[in-house]
């Protein structure tokens, strides 16, 4: 009897094994130390069109496309020398030869298996075209995007089937038989997917190695005590029996029948879920069940083979997360190249038509005058630059580029530098006040705060109305520092400040006034590069107040 370690395997091994290789739904075929095909199993001969005897004693090579004999060696060549169980090829695109000169996509999987009579290779075989399809049409949808989509890993190999049929006979019947039982006990201890077999009733008689690995169970945990269902959600049999229920035009309950119904039926029964292991943690997998038949054609069980998909559903999902990126940053450039185009209007004109004045002006002429288009061309020329670090900022948010080099300075005087630099832009009767508490010198990136201090002071600024006051306040008191712009503007409804730090966003009220609408989304990110936080709280007519909140480091 076979076991998995000491594990008591219940079927008579010969009868299990004939009958597992007779049922298995993927092509395996074991190779000599020569590259000789030594065993095919029916399935294999269908994949590939041949009978038998075309392929017994042959070369390994006739499966496969010409192109590729040469790095095939390489493959096997590496193999033997390294034997363990692996995807062949993983991160390339395999192909096998059929008879009539096709080709069609597979995944492969190496074993080795070693006994008295010599080394040999057994290779799971797994037609992909469906899923090459499938890739396929994703692609042709996302063209601009193939450069990613080619980085992707193109195997998605991990995705083995086994099991091979049982040797000729010979005249030594019996000698054959006992060296069939230990080579294919061999392929089941070494066999890369989840393997069980069932009995007609749906209670677990074989649990391969993996399967054990896998699962978290022991095989003398399941065998003989447990169904297949106890590796399944209950909602997800519940869901999965509905679905056959409506497929099959009968009642299907959902108990094993559910496993089994399809496969009874001859219909095709292979599907992804999830496995629940004994921990009960989850992971997915592609699950062929098959029926097992005895000669007369009763069913007298069944065979599961499940394979897990981590890795090739994590690239799938790496996929669509870089294809969402992409069409983010489409979207971003659209939205630059039409925000740009209106922005730069009104700056540009400016600049324009002062030039054009003062190319009127004569010598003589006032030159207050020249002075006052100078200034606006100046302005204009601020604007525009302004505007330009705004996308040059968001784009190296987006591309997370920005780099955050803390040192320490003193925030009083940084801010007081800011506020300077900001008077000449103050309308007429505006007036700036500013105080801070607690210890000046503070441990941050003074070039991402300064942007900061300058954009909410800038805001307030141009949303607030000539004459009015903004209060500007900062402390660094018990390790968190606090800075604050007050300003008796326009103010910010209710509903625009759930949107007010998502980019190119701008508030309803402010149709009249230019902006890009990426200050804020800037000052967000950048508060928070620096482990910050921002906040606004504001009421329409009255002003609002912005602050910036930091924790800061304890330090002598």
């Amino acid at each position: 009897m076979l076991s998995s370690g000491k594990a008591t395997m219940n079927y008579d091994v010969r009868i299990s094994f004939n009958t597992i290789f007779e049922s298995a739904s993927l092509g395996i075929i074991v190779t000599n130390e020569q590259g000789k095909i030594v065993l095919a199993n029916p399935f294999l001969l269908q994949q590939f069109g041949y009978p038998e005897h075309e392929l017994i004693g042959e070369s390994v090579d006739k499966l496969i496309p010409s192109r590729f004999h040469h790095r095939h060696h390489q493959h096997i060549a590496h193999f033997n020398e390294h034997p363990k169980k692996r995807p062949m090829g993983l991160g390339l695109d395999l192909f096998g030869n059929k008879k009539d000169g096709s080709e069609f996509p597979v995944e492969v999987s190496l074993g080795n298996i070693e006994d008295e009579n010599g080394k040999f290779t057994i290779a799971f075989i797994s037609d992909i075209s469906k899923r090459k399809e499938a890739e396929n049409a994703l692609i042709r949808l996302n063209d601009e995007l193939e450069t990613i989509v080619h980085q992707r890993t193109e195997s998605l190999s991990n995705t083995v089937k086994d099991l091979a049929k049982v040797v000729a006979e010979t005249q030594a019947k019996d000698l054959e038989l006992g060296r069939a039982n230990s080579f294919l006990k061999n392929i089941w201890h070494h066999a890369e997917p989840i393997i069980f077999v069932t009995d007609e009733n749906g209670i677990i008689k074989m649990f391969n190695p993996t399967a054990e690995k896998q699962l978290g169970y022991k095989a003398h945990e399941v065998i003989d005590r447990a169904s297949p269902l106890l590796f399944y959600e209950p909602q997800e049999i519940a869901k999965r029996a509905k679905e056959q229920s409506n497929l099959l035009k009968k009642e299907v309950k959902p108990d094993f029948t559910v496993l089994a119904a399809k496969a009874i039926q001859g219909l095709s029964n292979e599907s992804e879920l999830a496995f629940i292991r004994k921990d009960h943690s989850s992971f997915p997998v592609s699950l062929t069940f098959n029926v097992m038949r005895d000669v007369t054609g009763q069913i007298n069980g069944y065979l599961g083979i499940a394979i897990d998909i981590s890795e090739r559903k994590k690239a799938e999902t790496d996929l669509r997360m870089a294809l969402k990126r992409e069409r983010e940053l489409s979207e971003l450039k659209s939205r630059f190249v039409s925000m740009a185009s209106h922005e730069f209007r009104t700056p540009l004109s400016t600049v324009l038509t002062s030039a054009f004045i003062l190319s009127q002006y004569s010598q003589h002429d006032d030159s207050a005058k020249k002075e006052k288009h100078v200034q606006r061309i100046v302005t204009a020329v601020k604007m525009l630059n302004s505007i330009l670090d705004d996308f040059l900022s968001v784009g190296k948010i987006e591309e997370g580029k920005i780099q955050v080099c803390n040192s320490e300075f003193d925030l009083e005087e940084t801010i007081r530098g800011q506020i300077a630099q900001l008077s000449d832009i103050l309308k007429k009767g505006q007036e700036i006040t500013y105080a801070h508490q607690g210890k000046k010198a503070v441990v941050l990136d003074p070039k991402l705060l300064n942007h900061i201090v300058t954009n909410l002071i800038s805001n307030a600024i141009k949303f607030s109305n000539e004459g009015s006051i903004i209060e500007i306040r900062s402390s660094n008191l018990e390790n968190v520092l606090k800075i604050s712009v007050k300003d008796q503007g326009i103010g910010i409804s209710a509903k625009d400040q759930a949107h007010l730090f998502e980019r190119f966003f701008r508030g309803s009220n402010v149709n009249h006034i230019q902006g890009t609408g990426l200050g804020l989304h800037i000052i967000r990110n950048y508060a928070e590069l620096m482990n910050g936080s921002v906040r606004c709280e504001s009421t329409i007519g009255k002003g609002t107040t912005f602050e910036v909140v930091f924790p800061l480091q304890p330090h002598e």
